[in-house]
């Protein structure tokens, strides 16, 4: 390889970089007031998008809600975003979602996604934890649509169900898996 060619490929690299962190931080920051509104909105989005969701959110003894993650990546990549546990309409704290990858992707994008925490001890393990990771701890099922086809209210066994909606970018695949929530002061 070229000098001139490392140059290009490094200022590609670079530039990439900015990229990434400015759409990251732009994902974050919001007031509580307003990460109260964009909860309850995503929410409806959710319900209206998937209309078994909002069964399952009769069921559910929290809700963990993020309505915006920003996900860019070029070779390394990274998500963030804030999001509420809410235990029917109250809002009873604040959390933020956080992941790092590397591999072969690029672009940036943009996705809400949602957490239907069903039983005691997955509500208990987000308050007892300093941090969940999506894949230690409760068993998270993420529902796509062929999930959804086969789940009722009766066949509801695991400790939680996430949904992911209103993917808007340029990014192949999404996957929560190794996501860390962590609680946030608002």
């Amino acid at each position: 390889m070229t000098q001139s060619s490392r140059f290009i490929l490094s200022l590609f690299f670079a530039l990439a970089s900015l990229a990434s962190v400015s759409l990251l931080n732009n994902a974050g920051a919001a007031t509580a007031e307003d990460l109260n509104t964009d909860s309850r909105q995503a929410l409806q989005t959710l319900y209206k998008a998937n209309p078994f969701s909002e069964t399952i959110s009769k069921k559910a003894k929290a809700i963990l809600v993020f309505p915006k993650i920003i996900k860019a990546g070029l070779v390394f990549g990274g998500s963030y975003g804030e999001g509420v546990l809410m235990k029917g309409n109250q809002v009873q704290d604040y959390y933020n979602s956080v992941s790092g990858s590397w591999g072969l992707q690029a672009g940036a994008q943009s996705y809400g996604y949602v957490v239907f925490l069903m039983t005691d001890k997955a509500v208990k393990y987000i308050a007892d934890t300093k941090g969940w990771e999506i894949g230690v701890g409760p068993t998270v099922v993420v529902v796509d649509e062929g999930v959804s086809k086969n789940l009722s209210s009766s066949t509801l066994k695991d400790d939680a169900y996430a949904f992911i909606f209103d993917q808007q970018g340029l990014m192949a695949g999404i996957s929560i898996e190794g996501t860390k929530i962590s609680l946030i002061k608002r």
